[in-house]
Order: structure tokens, then C-alpha cells, then sequence
């Protein structure tokens, strides 16, 4: 037998459930293996019982206010050449390695982070 409440599935989704149970009941299986079944199929299909909607409908005035400036500063950003790409500092010493192999910069292997960031600095 399934646990919980199932209140909060839709109709549609209570509906199909019962569809489903009863589908594998006519094919022999117990009443109360097939309401599990039934319950785990739903659940596999469509993320449990109801969803709030997307879009940020949860968040308040204030802090959609809060996102739209911060999006706006990373465009102008963006716009002046300020990419978080284009920062060295942010970047994992992977990507500096793969960085100083395109400039060619000898010895980088054996280079730290902060060495990689200074070599690279020098070569722009």
C-alpha cells in the first residue's frame, strides 16, 4: 500500500493512478501491489503531486526587483568587456593551463595557480 496523503495530486493524476491500478489488476497482480505500482508510475511521470508554478511566482517584489538590477549590472558588464571569462582569477587552473598552452608559456606545468595568472598577465 502506498504511504501518504494523496491530497495533493491533481485529478488528472488521481484519474490516471486509478487507470493504471486497474490495468494491472485485470493482468492477476494483488489489489495492493497495483495501487504501489500504480502510485510509483505516476510519481515516475510526473514528479509526485502538484507543482507550484515556475517563473519565480514565489519570490517577492522586492527581490525580483533585486534580480533585475543584478542581471542588468552583469549586461552593462558584459557590454564594457568585464566577463567573468575575462577574469583570471575566476578561472580553475585547468582552464589557465589550457590558456597558457595557447600563448606557449614555457614551464607551465610545473606553475601554481597564482604563477599561471602572473605568466599570463605578463603574455597579454
Amino acid at each position: 500500500m502506498p504511504r501518504g496523503s494523496k491530497d495533493k495530486y491533481t485529478d488528472k493524476q488521481q484519474r490516471k493512478a486509478e487507470h493504471i491500478e486497474e490495468s494491472y489488476e485485470e493482468k492477476g497482480v494483488s489489489p495492493d501491489e497495483a495501487e504501489a505500482r500504480a502510485w510509483a508510475t505516476v510519481n515516475k511521470q510526473s514528479g509526485g503531486g502538484e507543482r507550484k508554478g515556475g517563473s519565480g511566482q514565489d519570490k517577492s517584489s522586492k527581490e525580483k526587483s533585486s534580480d533585475r538590477s543584478d542581471s542588468a549590472k552583469q549586461a552593462a558588464d558584459t557590454r564594457k568587456g568585464k566577463t567573468k571569462q575575462g577574469k583570471l582569477e575566476d578561472k580553475t587552473k585547468d582552464e589557465l593551463m589550457k590558456e597558457a598552452q595557447k600563448r606557449d608559456i614555457h614551464g607551465r606545468s610545473k606553475m601554481r595557480k597564482q604563477e599561471l595568472i602572473t605568466a599570463l598577465k605578463k603574455s597579454a
